[in-house]
């Protein structure tokens, strides 16, 4: 009788997946990934996001004309039927003013950055690209500028062309050329000479196609954290030149212009300055968290 030889059982063969490659994210969903666990970036994101809605929503919301006078109503506290913010000094409604005013300082804001980062980016390109005469006197004169204080400066300017908000508009964005000028010259001195840029010369690229192409897309980073930090302080400069009555004029609604009006009665009713001041507050604040936020995700270095 033949021996009864057992089969050893081998394992079932297992299929070997193959694996799928990964795709490579870009530096700036890999920004915006940092961004969003960035709980203090958000906080600030949402409260400007909510500020924005409630400020473009102005003309549709059921609040009172902001310059409607009602001098039996005037110094209502907060919690007033029908003023929930309570009134000014002439009975008007400070709801309604917090709501138009932050239109006006915002936009100044926005606008002066806007202004002052348009400028300060080409004159930084041509300094820090062409170098020799370009950077001889375009630097030199951003020197001048940034040897005088900001507000000192931004005083002078509103002195000479006249008060309004115009021109304390022109005023804020001329004080902040220099700052983005600075930065574009020293990001344009880095890159003009690496390998990338060299390459593109010895192919024939103009210098406009270099600029434009490869020299301004790398300059964008540090740009765009240096106008979400600028904008709070834009704001913030143009509510003290309304304050000192060289910005936006009574009976304008505006931050400054309010800060200014409600000192008069800060111990009779102090939420008439309160108010228009937390805004601000609130706004700057929410702009450097953003800020701080960008910068940290925009940062190469940071894990």
């Amino acid at each position: 009788m033949e021996p009864v030889v057992k089969q050893e059982k081998r394992p079932p063969i297992q299929k070997v997946e193959e694996e799928k490659p990964k795709k490579i994210q870009g530096p700036w969903r890999i920004a915006m990934k940092k961004l969003t666990r960035d709980k203090a970036a958000v906080t600030g994101l949402l409260i400007l996001a909510v500020m924005t809605i409630l400020l473009l929503s102005a003309p549709i919301l059921p609040i009172q004309d902001p310059d409607e006078v009602s001098l039996g109503n005037r110094l209502q506290p907060i919690g007033t039927e029908g003023n929930i913010l309570g009134t000014d000094d002439l009975g008007r409604d400070l709801l309604s003013r917090l709501i138009w005013g932050g239109r006006v300082s915002v936009a100044i804001g926005f606008i002066a950055v806007a202004i002052a980062l348009f400028f300060g980016t080409i004159l930084g390109l041509l300094a820090g690209y062409f170098q020799r005469f370009f950077d001889g006197v375009i630097m030199r004169f951003m020197d001048i500028l940034m040897a005088f204080p900001y507000v000192l400066l931004a005083i002078a300017i509103i002195a000479a062309l006249g008060p309004g908000l115009l021109n304390t508009m022109i005023a804020v964005s001329i004080v902040g050329i220099p700052y983005y000028a600075r930065i574009v010259r020293g990001s344009a001195l880095m890159y003009r000479n690496m390998e990338f840029v060299l390459a593109e010369r010895a192919l024939g690229a103009g210098h406009g196609h270099i600029i434009f192409h490869h020299i301004l897309p790398n300059c964008l980073p540090p740009l765009i954290v240096a106008a979400s930090l600028d904008i709070g302080w834009m704001i913030l400069a143009a509510s003290g030149m309304s304050f000192l009555g060289l910005g936006a004029q009574p009976p304008m609604s505006e931050w400054g212009v309010m800060l200014s009006e409600g000192q008069k009665f800060i111990r009779v009713a102090p939420h008439v300055s309160l108010l228009p001041g937390f805004a601000i507050f609130l706004v700057v604040l929410s702009l450097n968290l953003v800020g701080d936020g960008l910068r940290d995700a925009l940062d190469p270095k940071s894990k």
